[in-house]
């Protein structure tokens, strides 16, 4: 029993020591404070700032403010926005760019060549005299046709007859005015009188003798002469009685359109009241079609002279000829020598429409060479890319048509100003040989009249163009080049702004996480200070059943030593 009861004691007492061991490890934890917080507890978390701040958005002198006001889907939705114009710059910069290849080269090369030796063995030298004879064949053969068609009989009036018989059918008023006022000359009057230019503003002319019964003449120094025209008060009423007549249709239809009417829309319908309004304007349309088609056959029956110099004398000047001399009327231009120059061009070169159509005709020989050249091109550039993509894509419904259109891309582009440049290179060494053989020197006045005879104008003129169309697409490349360039910069500062806002997110939801983990640890303290007073309170008791049973022991061990 005695054995017992100190087995019971030693096992109180280890179970005391234990205890107290627990506590005191208890209160150095409690004790114990980290001092490496994650984040300093004296940081206002709430002040973090970022010097990121995004384009193509308000920048605030407050990056604080800016970037409680920009949040990160809206840096998104740029970032998309200007990935879609990188995208498309991307295209445009692809489409602007040469990918000419060796053997796109070599069939420039070739194509230019070939085109070259065409126009110097077939086109050759320029005759003025064979084109314009050839060109008064077809302009007598048009007039003598219209005639026909206009209703005249020939009976063997030949190109005369016809000359007369439109002359008489088709008069104009200021025809002969030239010869009282002495404004302008037999030669001269086709020029002068602005009536008699096949250009708009000959027409206007033309228009403006009928209505208003004035003509303008420009005399060789550029001097502008209005010519009143004698009429009658029966004639002038004839010409305005057309246009009064729509004048008053036109006001009547606009009246009954106003609703000035309660039942206007009921009683005459939408389509009536439109066929009306344009009824209404119609005799004066007549009238001013009866006028140009006077205009027009009389500029026939002047295109190849007089009827007393049929196929000779001065026809009607050409529209090129008309629109130089129309600018030479201008401010800046009349006090200068382009009026006089003009003048003798008509005058003594003879350069009416039958030696423009001479001209244009030539042109057009010239170039055929040049049509050629452009179709061998386009055509190898347009086979081989749509082979191309037929090997790409394996089936003739997946290719993309845009890739292979032989026009609006620098590569095509590139071919032609390869192939139209060795055009212009034999061209011009061509002509260059032949005036040589022709003049044995350039210091001969003819070397160069024949050397420009022999050019191939629209060929050199092709080949400027191309130079031009290739210049202008290198020079928006780089300027798109310089635009991508900037999207891209500001892609990249968008970016860092979303990664910081991304950061930033981190370091919030961090600092959370942090409060939470320090709510944890005041909640784990206070539950082990309540833990260490309750082993307090558990230890006094222990202590206390220990005493109690040591005095036990005392008074057993008195009672014992009693007996």
């Amino acid at each position: 029993m005695e054995i017992v009861w100190v087995f019971h004691f030693l096992f109180l007492s280890l179970q005391s020591i234990i205890i107290r061991i627990l506590f005191d490890l208890m209160a150095t934890l409690i004790d114990f404070k980290i001092n490496t917080p994650i984040f300093n507890e004296a940081e206002q978390y709430d002040e973090v700032e970022y010097d990121v701040v995004p384009l193509h958005i308000e920048v605030y002198q407050d990056h604080r403010a800016s970037c409680k006001k920009i949040d990160y889907d809206q840096i998104q939705t740029i970032i998309d926005k200007n990935q879609l114009k990188i995208d498309s710059l991307n295209s445009e910069i692809d489409r602007l760019t040469s990918h000419a290849d060796k053997w796109d080269v070599t069939m420039a090369i070739g194509s230019g060549v070939l085109t070259g030796l065409i126009d110097a063995f077939w086109v050759g030298e320029f005759n003025f005299e064979e084109f314009k004879a050839d060109s008064h064949k077809h302009i007598n053969k048009f007039i003598e046709r219209y005639a026909k068609i206009r209703g005249y009989k020939d009976k063997g009036g030949g190109l005369k007859g016809a000359i007369s018989f439109l002359e008489d059918k088709f008069p104009v008023d200021q025809d002969n005015v030239w010869k009282a006022t002495g404004l302008s000359s037999t030669k001269l009057h086709h020029l002068e009188d602005l009536a008699h230019h096949p250009t708009p503003l000959g027409l206007l002319a033309a228009i403006g003798v009928h209505f208003f019964r004035c003509s303008v003449f420009a005399n060789k120094n550029g001097v502008i002469n209005f010519v009143s025209l004698e009429t009658s008060k029966s004639a002038l009423l004839n010409t305005w009685i057309p246009v009064i007549i729509s004048g008053i249709l036109s006001w009547m239809v606009r009246v009954v359109k106003s609703g000035q009417y309660k039942n206007a829309d009921k009683d005459l319908p939408v389509p009536i009241a439109n066929i009306l309004n344009k009824l209404a304007y119609a005799p004066a349309a007549l009238e001013i079609l009866e006028v140009v088609d006077n205009w027009f056959g009389h500029e026939v029956s002047d295109m190849g002279g007089s009827k007393n110099t049929a196929g000779g004398g001065m026809g009607i000047p050409g529209v090129f000829l008309s629109l130089l001399k129309e600018i030479s009327m201008l401010p800046g231009f009349k006090d200068t020598k382009m009026p006089k120059f003009i003048s003798d061009l008509y005058s003594k070169e003879k350069i009416d429409m039958r030696a423009e159509f001479a001209i244009v005709e030539y042109l057009g020989k010239q170039s055929i060479p040049i049509i050629i050249n452009e179709c061998l091109v386009r055509s190898f550039y347009f086979v081989r890319r749509l082979i191309d993509e037929i090997d790409l894509h394996n089936d003739c419904a997946k290719v993309n048509w845009v890739n292979f259109i032989p026009w609006g891309n620098r590569t095509i582009t590139r071919m032609l100003t390869i192939s139209n440049g060795c055009f212009a290179a034999i061209d011009l060494a061509d002509a260059a040989i032949q005036s040589t053989i022709k003049n044995a020197t350039p210091k001969n006045p003819k070397f160069w009249y024949d050397f420009a005879l022999r050019v191939n104008i629209v060929g050199e003129g092709r080949f400027i163009i191309a130079i031009v169309d290739d210049v202008r697409m290198g020079v928006k490349h780089n300027r798109m080049r310089d635009d991508r360039i900037t999207l891209m910069k500001e892609q990249l500062f968008l970016i860092n702004a979303r990664l910081s806002y991304c950061i930033a997110q981190y370091w919030y939801k961090a600092k959370d996480t942090i409060e939470a983990v320090n709510d944890i640890e005041k909640y784990a303290l206070g539950n082990l200070k309540s833990a260490y007073e309750d082993l307090m309170i558990t230890n006094s008791a222990v202590e206390n059943v220990v005493k109690g049973i040591a005095d036990k022991k005392d008074f057993i061990d008195s009672e014992i030593l009693l007996y």
